[in-house]
């Protein structure tokens, strides 16, 4: 998985998940908090296909 990429399993979801831990405290506006962002996003998406909560 590659941060320009979605999320395609749930082995990438968990690498993702671990990966955005570790730029929790990121700056703003550097490179690490694009990641997160990126990241985020990422995982935003795939939560709302793959793990829709009952509403």
């Amino acid at each position: 998985m590659t941060i320009d990429t979605a999320i395609k399993n749930d082995q990438e979801y968990e690498a993702a998940l671990e990966a955005i831990e570790q730029l929790l405290e990121a700056e703003p506006g550097t490179l690490e908090d694009e990641k997160f962002e990126k990241l985020a996003k990422m995982i935003a998406e795939y939560d709302d296909i793959h793990h829709k909560l009952n509403e």
